[in-house]
């Protein structure tokens, strides 16, 4: 007999003479000559309860069903006489998958803290709040993928493993075949000639740039994948390994990106509200109160637009003792970029235009000669969700731009070409998307909407 998933039991038009489920067990309880049994398989937030009487020829085993174990049940979908379900499971017959011992099984009918979960990151998906969480997770990508193919663009895979360096900031993982222990420099030539690649290589940090790229020949594109930054920041918005959603449009400019990155904010989570709702609940209920009302603002109003330069006056004029000073130059830290979406504008906002020196070398330098078309969207709570800008399509002033960056233009000579043969103007962004689940769930730790979060002194799992 075909499986029943426990969502499908759940949300049954009608009684079923003999179905079989399977899943964990949360709960057992037992009465005079028989047993409640709650079972969640995974497929959805809440439990379906199964009866096991005495009369079942394998109750006997009923004794090693603890919290935890596994099982398989035979039985008929009935309604439930009891309030908050629609249907329960009369057991016909009970089989005992995995055992979990009551006194060392870890997750007990109580709450656990989030930091203890993090040290059993293997079992933490059978909680409702992880469960729920990532659930979500894959109903957000699922509708990223449907937002982009919706709009005719295509969906292409870029890199992993890369020679060059996308935002210029060297914070990489080195990737090689050469020994860890006795390994020395030649007395010429490069250390990584000798390396697989016979040179240096890294994990990527972003795959804009072949991205870009495939822009020039397909015209709309959108990479989807995991990226790495070897960055030594133990923060609740830092991972080393992350995922990142970054379109590229061509014949595409600042405005057309910041357009694009807010109705794709809004489709995502217009999405995830209509597909999710007992698993938002959930973290409306119990993690942030005011997270439905965020969502509906965000999905409901227009986003914000400002320049870099206005911000900054908002800031200076909100006379706040900033951790970090606010100045004409300075790189907008989280809290002044709370501060514009959470206290100033209470919503979403788009601030563009930054001065050239804190950003890369690839984004266009606008006519003012100081900044360049750079965006970001800023949200409540998470401060940058989207950075993005338009691509600088001139190649003289592309090439002034990488070398005022201190890298050298032999090593984008592929990247230089697309200027040279049939440039056109293009733009892009990326957004974080766990950066994205943090906001749609109130969640504060990255670690937490990431299965296996890999942070500094962390690669367990």
């Amino acid at each position: 007999m075909r499986r029943t998933q426990v969502v499908d039991a759940l949300n049954a038009q009608s009684p079923a003479a003999e179905l079989k489920v399977c899943g964990w067990v949360r709960t057992r309880r037992d009465s005079k000559g028989f047993s409640f049994l709650e079972l969640n398989d995974g497929s959805c937030l809440n439990n379906i309860q199964v009866i096991v009487d005495e009369t079942v020829p394998t109750y006997p085993v009923i004794k090693d069903v603890n919290t935890g174990a596994s099982v398989e049940i035979l039985g008929e979908l009935v309604e439930s006489p009891g309030k908050g379900q629609k249907w329960e499971i009369r057991c016909t017959e009970l089989k005992l998958l995995g055992v979990a011992d009551a006194e060392t099984f870890p997750l007990q009918k109580k709450r656990h803290s989030d930091e203890f979960l993090r040290t059993i990151a293997h079992l933490r998906p059978r909680t409702n709040k992880y469960g729920a969480a990532f659930r979500i997770r894959s109903e957000a990508a699922y509708a990223i993928h449907t937002f982009y193919r919706e709009r005719g663009f295509f969906y292409v895979h870029t890199p992993i493993l890369t020679g060059s360096d996308c935002e210029g900031a060297g914070e990489m993982f080195r990737v090689t075949t050469l020994p860890v222990e006795g390994a020395q420099k030649p007395e010429s030539g490069d250390f990584f000639e000798n390396d697989f690649f016979g040179r240096e290589s890294n994990l990527t940090v972003s795959g804009q740039l072949e991205a870009e790229l495939l822009a020039m020949g397909l015209g709309k594109v959108y990479t989807f994948g995991p990226t790495f930054r070897a960055e030594n920041s133990n923060t609740p918005r830092h991972a080393a390994e992350f995922w990142m959603i970054e379109p590229e449009v061509a014949f595409a400019d600042i405005h057309d990106d910041m357009d694009l990155g807010e109705e794709m904010t809004k489709y995502v989570v217009k999405h995830v509200m209509e597909h999710c709702a007992d698993d938002l609940n959930l973290f409306a209920s119990f993690v942030d109160k005011e997270l439905m009302g965020r969502l509906e603002t965000l999905v409901k109003e227009p986003f914000a637009r400002v320049t870099y330069t206005e911000a900054i006056d908002i800031l200076l004029a909100a006379k706040k003792d900033w951790e970090y000073p606010v100045t004409w130059g300075c790189d907008l830290q989280t809290e002044h970029e709370r501060y514009l979406a959470e206290e100033h504008f209470r919503k979403p906002v788009i601030v563009r235009d930054y001065p050239k020196e804190i950003k890369a070398f690839y984004m266009r330098l606008n006519e003012d000669g100081k900044t360049v078309a750079a965006m970001d969207v800023l949200v409540p709570r998470i401060g940058e969700l989207i950075g993005g800008s338009q691509r600088e399509e001139r190649l003289d002033v592309l090439e002034s731009r990488i070398r005022e960056m201190g890298q050298n233009t032999e090593d984008y000579w592929w990247y230089l070409d697309t200027r040279r043969f049939g440039t056109v103007p293009h733009a892009g962004f990326g957004m974080g998307f766990e950066r994205l689940l943090m906001m749609l769930t109130g969640i504060t730790n990255i670690r937490d909407v990431i299965p296996f979060p890999r942070t500094p002194n962390n690669i367990e799992f």
